[in-house]
């Protein structure tokens, strides 16, 4: 359990990383278009559609490979 604990903190370490530093060098994860903004006089919402798309297939080929990978 505990090896589990560490890697998933590592994974969620190198992936806020790379978040940042994509951030830091012009990504636009976030920004894209299809991300949905709307502004009222009180109220702001925010839905990025195509940045969750995005994120879900990386992550999606990403965990396939290591799936792939431990059998």
């Amino acid at each position: 359990m505990g090896r589990l604990l560490m890697t998933a903190g590592a994974a969620i370490f190198i992936a806020g990383a790379a978040v940042w530093l994509a951030s830091r060098f012009g990504g636009r994860l976030g920004r894209l278009p299809g991300d949905i903004s709307i502004e009222g006089k009180n109220f702001k919402v925010y839905a990025p559609i195509t940045s969750m798309i995005i994120a879900s297939v990386v992550l999606s080929i990403v965990l396939n490979v290591i799936s792939r990978l431990r059998k």
